[in-house]
């Protein structure tokens, strides 16, 4: 409502405003002391429907380094689960909270809850996006790289809300993006369109393949996700089947570039989207992704709060 700053999704982000996002999270990272008062007095309510572990330490670790506060609301815990309506709940709570963080399953719950909360609104992740994993990706991707134009990311496996949000903010960066899936398992056209037409404004390549070796070759940034996201539990063992030849093993990882990275969002099933040998390489950066969750959700916390 007004002209108050949501974060839905990174499209809605220019490459400046993502490049003062990382500048400020590479200031809070290293400095973090100096933000230990930034949100002093603030709250941030957070909204789960699906479980998690880095988004709900980062975010609630994240709001008590900047001296704030964080609650965690589980979809059973809010009048929700009886029945409330969304657009009441984001009235509701905009007037008791400074911030709403919400993990959720359709990302229509995030839009009525930003058209309705007269406070920001962050995307937590939901079954279209994941903004804050890709932001704090390509934060990492930079702080290893440097300057990324030009330069190739390589995503195997689903094409799902990890890899609509990867995809989305790639042009923005200045990356050529690779996905390769099996048939079926595309990302979703919608978002493609639109990330298609980010590339095109930043003369940067989206190519969709099914073939793995020629995503990974000569990338970058090597990237897997869970073969099974939350809720296809029961197609996992199909999926098996399907995703095998996608497995990023050392076979396949050695066609990437010299100094290619590993990264993976998290959790990871070893011996299924990657092997031990890989993940745990000198190589593979998941950890640092996992600890940039929390700096660069911390920027983000105050950028919203300064744009208000």
């Amino acid at each position: 409502m007004g002209n108050v700053r949501h974060f839905l999704c990174t499209s809605t982000l220019t490459s400046e405003e993502i490049k003062e996002i990382f500048e400020l999270a590479r200031v809070v990272k290293k400095s973090p002391k100096e933000y230990a008062n930034s949100l002093k007095g603030k709250t941030l309510a957070m909204i789960f429907e699906k479980p998690s572990t880095r988004t709900r330490v980062s975010f609630e670790v994240g709001m008590l380094q900047l001296g704030g506060h964080a609650l965690y609301l589980s979809a059973n815990d809010l009048q929700l689960g009886r029945g409330e309506s969304i657009e009441d709940t984001a009235k509701t709570l905009s007037r008791y909270v400074d911030f709403i963080m919400a993990r959720v399953y359709q990302d229509d719950k995030l839009r009525k809850l930003a058209e309705n909360a007269t406070v920001p609104v962050i995307n937590g992740l939901s079954n279209d996006l994941h903004p804050c994993q890709a932001l704090a990706d390509f934060f990492t991707i930079s702080e290893i790289f440097g300057e990324l134009r030009g330069r190739k990311f390589a995503y195997l496996g689903d094409g799902n809300n990890v890899a609509h949000s990867l995809m989305l903010t790639a042009p923005l960066v200045g990356m050529d993006i690779y996905i390769a899936s099996p048939e079926g398992y595309w990302v979703d056209s919608r978002f493609f369109v639109k990330a298609q037409l980010f590339a095109d404004a930043a003369g940067t390549r989206i190519v969709l393949t099914r073939d793995p070796k020629e995503a990974v070759m000569h990338a970058s940034v090597v990237y897997t996700d869970v073969w099974a996201s939350m809720g296809q539990e029961s197609e996992s063992v199909e999926r098996e089947k399907v995703f095998a030849d996608y497995q990023v093993n050392y076979s396949l990882f050695s066609l990437a570039a010299h100094d290619a990275i590993f990264m993976h969002c998290l959790p990871a099933y070893r011996g299924k989207e990657v092997t031990d040998e890989v993940i745990d390489s000198p190589q593979s950066v998941v950890f640092d992704q996992a600890e940039n969750r929390l700096h660069v959700q911390k920027a983000i916390l105050i950028w919203l709060n300064e744009k208000r």
